[in-house]
């Protein structure tokens, strides 16, 4: 199995410099930092997540590729926004389905940001559709679901992280369904969070392999709602 150091301790350092000078100048100036210290990292914690996600399920992938792969691209797409700031001030990774062809699919993720760390796992704000597929789920398999919900809460690697919901019951659910909060949710997703110490340390793969597996049933019931493996 692939060995990981952990993240270079200079990796807090650059995305902290990138979100005081997030521009193409002083991008283009320290982009032998970001190399070195944020893609080759992300890129080498990619080859050595492959085995240990296989373990956890055979049907999410871990590809080494700074584009098209894993790794999100540090580069922002801001044709539609007013947020003009050229570049994202964290490394990202999502470890997609074998049959996801977008964000928007099931999915394992790390998130490093200065403070900011967490690993996680299920899906965020998906279109309509999904959330019917999943809430159907929901309300067909109300105990399951509970079990799950029971167990992350008393889990000491992961928490259930409650997203943005809707206002009022979504169509074809009453007020006083038991879980109503659950089908309100427009995102299922857990987690658990990371100091910048903990990145750094050697521990960290095993930290993260840990919260994947704890988040098993979660991802499990996720994609039996939308028809796919795990």
């Amino acid at each position: 199995m692939s060995e990981f150091p952990g993240f270079p301790r200079e990796l807090f350092t650059f995305l902290k410099e990138l979100s005081e000078n997030n521009d193409k100048t002083w991008f283009n100036a320290n982009k032998e930092r970001y190399v070195r210290y944020a893609k080759e990292p992300t890129i080498a914690f990619i080859i050595a997540m492959k085995e240990r996600l296989e373990k956890v399920s055979p049907s999410y992938l871990a590809v080494p590729k700074g584009n098209g792969g894993s790794m999100f691209r540090i580069y922002r797409d801001t044709r539609f926004s007013k947020d003009k700031r050229p570049y994202k001030e964290n490394i990202g990774c999502q470890f997609r389905h074998v049959a996801g062809k977008d964000a928007h699919a099931p999915g394992f993720y790390i998130h490093l940001q200065p403070k900011e760390c967490f690993a996680g796992g299920g899906i965020w704000l998906p279109p309509t559709p999904v959330l019917c597929k999943i809430r159907t789920a929901i309300d067909g398999k109300q105990d399951e679901w509970k079990q799950i919900k029971k167990f992350i809460g008393k889990s000491e690697t992961v928490s259930y992280y409650p997203g943005e919901s809707l206002k009022r019951p979504p169509q074809g659910f009453s007020a006083d369904h038991p879980l109503i909060d659950d089908l309100k949710q427009k995102t299922f997703f857990a987690g658990r969070s990371f100091t910048n110490k903990e990145v750094a340390s050697p521990e960290f793969i095993d930290m993260v392999e840990a919260a994947f597996h704890d988040l098993s049933p979660l991802m499990r019931f996720i994609n039996e709602a939308l028809d796919l493996s795990f």
